[in-house]
């Protein structure tokens, strides 16, 4: 028996070893890059079991192999504003990794966009992917562009000299790309067109989050919000609890946002509070979703607006503290890096049960060692808010067949979907001794599916 505890003691060691050497590894090659390192450590150090129980993942250098894309593309993006002046941008797409299926990830159009946010977001969805079930592969793209204040028309410039150099690089069996921040069906609908331009032919696999017209997917703007709350409500009633009559804060006011308050409102939860990049709005009789939908999806305008029909709800400038509010469940669905270990130390002293990742990387490393410490029920964002992807993969689907499915039937499949990786998350962290822990057992079973498939094929 001491013999035996004795090896599994010497491979911990082992596996401690090689995931510090590979983590350093990361750390030289990519300087500064500190989004990008940040994903990597949190994934690497949940991955120790799993090389400890299989030594003959290290031999096969996995991890340096994983950390390293495929293909990085950086390019010029020039275009004209309505006053005729010339503007440059930086293009980016990161293709990460093709083991289980075509490169798969979004879009992002925002001031913040750089080589370590674009590698960070790549990163995480190869084993998000992974987690759908689809077969499909890790990538992520975007611009430092801003499309705030811009007109229609320096949209469409952008998104089409966007395109003319991106077209190199993608296709339905080779890279599909979709929508992120900063791009939803108006600028799917600008790339596509120019795509389907410059190659002659249509080719209705290319991009996800099309309009319904030309082959996109009921349900796909719903997805990702949706897909939280059904993992959630999974989770919880894992847990002998209720999403119904629980109190529920959502951070931002975008896509993800909007539908994870509709879902929740219709589970039977209320929304007290949602925010935009201004502040936050605290609604005591519960966020009315549709005033939330035409202020941002029609309107354009800023959530200090929803008081002015409102009046009973406050507005504060500055949208960190809306984790001051008391809440059950707190979902922060606008982006990285939004919950600090301050604010996690706040939910959990306010009463908060349950937190989901609505966003990419939503929380610090720090303040999710706060909640798993707390016992505060956690769901990742690389299996909480894979709904989106899940249904561009689904949309994929779709296009092949030449076919559209109904509402029904493709909501039917996000929650089959969200249940699996609920299901297949926490049974990873049982079979590695973690049980319960869903941030190592989304990342080992996301891991396991990819690295497989890495190996099947050799040294590529």
């Amino acid at each position: 028996m001491k013999t035996i505890e004795k090896m599994e003691q010497t491979h911990l060691q082992e596996a401690q070893a090689y995931v510090q050497q590979a983590y350093e590894a990361v750390q030289k090659r990519n300087p500064n890059h500190v989004e990008f390192q940040q994903a990597v450590k949190e994934v690497f150090d949940s991955l120790v079991p799993v090389f400890a129980k299989h030594p003959h993942y290290m031999k096969q250098a996995i991890l340096e192999r994983l950390s390293e894309p495929e293909r990085l593309i950086s390019f010029r993006v020039p275009w004209v504003d309505d006053e005729g002046n010339i503007h440059v941008n930086r293009g980016f797409r990161v293709q990460f990794n093709s083991a289980i299926g075509p490169y798969k990830g979004g879009l992002r159009f925002h001031p913040s966009v750089n080589e370590s946010i674009i590698k960070f977001l790549g990163f995480e969805q190869i084993f998000k992917n992974s987690l759908t079930g689809q077969p499909i592969g890790g990538g992520k793209g975007g611009s430092d562009f801003d499309p705030k204040g811009k007109s229609d028309s320096e949209i469409m410039r952008f998104c089409q000299s966007f395109m003319s150099e991106l077209s190199q690089h993608i296709g339905p069996d080779l890279d599909v790309p979709a929508g992120d921040i900063g791009v939803g069906a108006r600028e799917v609908g600008y790339m596509f067109g120019q795509y389907k331009k410059m190659r002659g032919g249509y080719e209705a696999g290319v991009l996800t989050g099309k309009g319904l017209e030309y082959g996109g997917s009921l349900v796909r703007k719903e997805a990702t919000g949706y897909g939280v709350v059904y993992f959630v409500d999974e989770m919880m009633k894992d847990k002998g609890l209720s999403l119904q009559g629980s109190t529920v804060v959502v951070s931002g006011s975008g896509n993800v946002s909007i539908y994870a308050i509709e879902k929740v409102t219709e589970l039977g939860g209320k929304v007290v509070a949602c925010s935009d990049s201004g502040g936050y709005v605290y609604d005591s009789k519960g966020i009315n979703v549709d005033t939330v939908k035409r202020l941002k999806e029609v309107e354009q305008k800023r959530m200090s607006e929803y008081v002015q029909e409102h009046p009973h709800a406050e507005y504060y400038e500055g949208c960190s503290n809306i984790w001051s509010i008391p809440c059950d469940i707190a979902l922060p669905c606008a982006t990285q890096n939004e919950i600090d270990e301050y604010s996690a130390n706040l939910l959990i002293s306010n009463g908060v049960k349950a937190v989901g990742e609505g966003a990419n990387m939503p929380s610090t490393l720090e303040a999710i060692d706060v909640f798993l410490e707390s016992n505060v029920l956690f769901a990742p964002a690389k299996a909480a808010n894979a709904g989106g992807v899940a249904v561009s993969a689904l949309e994929m689907a779709q296009n092949s067949q030449r076919l559209s499915w109904t509402f029904e039937e493709v909501d039917a499949k996000l929650k089959a979907i969200m249940k699996n990786i609920y299901q297949d998350s926490i049974s990873a962290s049982e079979d590695y001794g973690t049980s319960g822990n869903l941030v190592v057992g989304a990342n080992i079973a996301g891991f396991k599916k990819v690295a497989d498939a890495m190996i099947a094929q050799g040294l590529i």
